[in-house]
């Protein structure tokens, strides 16, 4: 089976982790049986970010990134295209990326005659495909971004949704409020992670761990007030953030303001496995974020036998808390009930313990990404054969 991936997420010399996970499905896809290509659509340009605080490196490298490369032996092919800044235009990119992404599909498929396209988010890349094949059987993979968010209702979302023979969607959540607008077909495949071959002992000082974009919907915040609360309780206490984004200086001048600075660790934006081995040589994974589709974060850490706190009442960690133990669910915006969890587990060596097997059991059972290529796979199937 011959399948074209377009995505606009994925690893370039700019940001080499990058919708890494759409990289990792499309390698559990050929792994599981499927031939794959990948087309990044591509702004050679960098964000707005960048350029007011003249980021030298992004400017450079947005600009130089290869036409071609081959990554763990898929071959990716980054397609070039102009747009508006992205804060008032983006659900309209994929009108802006069809007339080149429709001649790459047309010089691709001489070479390579693809059966299918494999769309990752509604848009740009869906709307793009729609656009510029419509004749080609799409599947749209949908992660949140879709569905949450200022976009959610944009016409363009709509239009792809609804064009898709089927939309994959990375929890039950999602699927319902892909159904709301429009999609025709839903199946759940979630995104997974390694198994690492052992699971270390926890660390001997008491270790909180998240790993995400700095962004307000993250709730880092909380967890910097939740090991506020614990300071006397739990002297010894840390707090390692991996990650970057518009929040940064926000978290450290809160740190500061709480009198726990030198327990903050921003750590920055790591390469992808550099960031999961921090996750997992944590005591606790902690992500109490809003809006969360899914969180391939929480498995990369109960992988390694590190228990997980999310939010209660979010797509993403409702699922997998339902698929099995080692994640525990709070309230969102209750630092001090996030503090209580906290102090629990780490009080509690046994039950600590025990969410510690139960955590890589869950992922090793629901969360690998053998299952998300095979289910891939069988989606690929469902959507050539009509």
């Amino acid at each position: 089976m011959r399948v074209v991936i377009v995505a606009e997420y994925y690893p370039r010399a700019s940001d080499p982790t990058l919708g890494v996970w759409a990289h990792r499905q499309a390698v559990a896809a050929r792994d599981a049986g499927a031939d794959v290509r990948v087309l990044v659509l591509h702004r050679p340009f960098p964000t707005l970010a960048d350029v007011r605080s003249v980021r030298l490196r992004a400017l450079r490298d947005a600009a130089r990134q290869p036409v071609a490369q081959v990554i763990d032996g898929v071959p990716v092919q980054y397609v070039r295209y102009v747009s508006p800044p992205r804060p008032w235009s983006y659900a309209s990119w994929g009108a802006w990326a069809a007339p080149v992404l429709g001649r790459a599909l047309r010089r691709l498929r001489e070479r390579f005659p693809f059966e299918l396209a494999h769309a990752h988010y509604a848009v740009p890349s869906g709307d793009a495909v729609r656009r510029a094949a419509p004749g080609v059987p799409l599947l749209v993979s949908v992660h949140g971004g879709d569905v949450h968010g200022p976009h959610a209702g944009a016409p363009a979302v709509r239009a792809a949704l609804a064009h898709a023979r089927l939309v994959l969607a990375n929890s039950a959540g999602t699927a319902r409020r892909c159904e709301e607008r429009g999609a025709r077909h839903t199946r759940v495949v979630h995104l997974g992670t390694d198994l690492p071959p052992a699971v270390a002992p926890p660390p001997a000082t008491p270790t909180l761990v998240t790993v995400g974009n700095l962004i307000a919907r993250k709730r880092h915040a909380d967890v910097i007030e939740a090991v506020a609360l614990l300071r006397d309780r739990r002297p010894q206490l840390r707090y390692v953030i991996v990650g970057d984004g518009p929040e940064r200086e926000a978290l450290r001048a809160l740190a500061t303001a709480r009198g726990i600075s030198d327990r903050v660790v921003l750590r920055g934006r790591l390469a992808h496995a550099d960031a999961v081995a921090q996750a997992r040589a944590a005591s606790l994974f902690v992500l109490p974020s809003i809006a969360e589709a899914f969180g391939v974060a929480y498995v990369e850490a109960m992988a390694a036998g590190v228990p997980a706190i999310g939010s209660r009442g979010e797509d993403g960690p409702e699922e997998i808390a339902a698929a099995g133990d080692g994640i525990e669910l709070v309230t969102p915006g209750d630092p001090g009930a996030l503090a209580d969890t906290i102090d629990g587990l780490l009080s509690d060596h046994r039950r600590l313990a025990a969410l510690r097997t139960a955590a890589r059991d869950t992922v090793s059972r629901e969360f690998t990404w053998e299952r998300c290529g095979r289910e891939t796979v069988e989606a690929y199937a469902k959507v050539r054969d009509g």
